[in-house]
């Protein structure tokens, strides 16, 4: 009688197939919905993607390689780090944590941080513009015509309740658009349709860590029990309302996909102010 041996998977493959299997409907299907849906891969694109060296980028960072590895669809990834100003605790992580998901990094540094702490009346606004600037910068410089960033459902939702509960208007986040400031690139969200719960399950289950913001406002806040943020306050406010409708995060994002602008008394278009006048008939 011949005996059959198991096969022992490494670490790596652990970790991949976890993303294939254990989280196809959570992570893996809702990857490639939002590829082919939105459109945002084409034959022979150069994509940077955008490793902040969080969950998410990390995340996101794998998804790319395992769909390069199983299609015959021809594009390139380069997978970018910028650092910031990370201390040499943070700078480490991420380096370990590329290697062990056997990621190849290519690593730039900028004084972004330097000059952010120095801001005091909106450094993360600033943080993120100047962030977007040099990814967008390296990125074209190194040949690739599209970023990738690691933006999810979760973040999608709250940044639309945040724009009407301190904005006063309703805005979002789209899962691709053009670049203002660099002809011919484009920016894309590939883990659109992903929840966030899932990506934090898809960490503990891999004994996985990665590292937060890592700037001192982000710092102060976690030190801080007392300390708050409108990101924070929306995550609160739709844990809240889960307890009493679970669909909540999914009702929220369809209805992004279902505006009734006729329904509307205002809204704006490529800068322009229009109110429901306008198409009244």
């Amino acid at each position: 009688m011949m005996l059959i041996m198991a096969r022992t998977l490494t670490d790596l493959q652990v970790i991949e197939r976890s993303i294939i299997k254990t989280y196809r409907t959570r992570i893996w299907s809702p990857f490639l919905d939002a590829i082919n849906k939105y459109d945002l891969l084409q034959e022979n694109d150069h994509i940077a993607v955008c490793i902040s060296g969080g969950k998410d980028s990390m995340l996101m960072a794998k998804l790319f390689q395992l769909l390069q590895k199983h299609s015959d669809f021809p594009f390139e990834l380069t997978y970018l780090v910028m650092d910031p100003g990370y201390n040499e605790k943070n700078r480490a992580q991420i380096e370990r944590n590329a290697k062990r998901l056997e990621i190849p990094i290519t690593i730039f540094e900028t004084p972004i941080f330097q000059i952010a702490n120095h801001e005091e009346q909106s450094p993360c606004y600033l943080c993120a513009r100047m962030r977007r600037g040099h990814l967008y910068n390296k990125a074209k410089e190194l040949g690739c015509n599209k970023i990738a960033l690691g933006h999810h459902l979760n973040d999608v939702i709250e940044t639309t309740i945040m724009s009407m509960f301190y904005s006063s208007k309703l805005e979002t986040m789209v899962p691709k658009t053009h670049s203002e400031n660099f002809e011919g690139m484009e920016l894309i969200r590939p883990l659109y349709r992903i929840k966030e719960q899932s990506i934090l399950d898809w960490c503990k289950l891999n004994n996985l860590t990665f590292i937060q913001c890592a700037c001192k406002f982000t710092e102060n806040l976690e030190n801080d029990p007392n300390a708050s943020s409108k990101r924070k306050e929306v995550k609160e406010l739709i844990k809240e309302l889960k307890k009493e409708n679970p669909n909540i995060e999914d009702n929220i994002f369809r209805a992004l996909h279902q505006v009734h602008i006729e329904t509307f008394p205002g809204y704006k278009k490529d800068g322009k102010l229009f109110n429901f006048h306008d198409i009244y008939e």
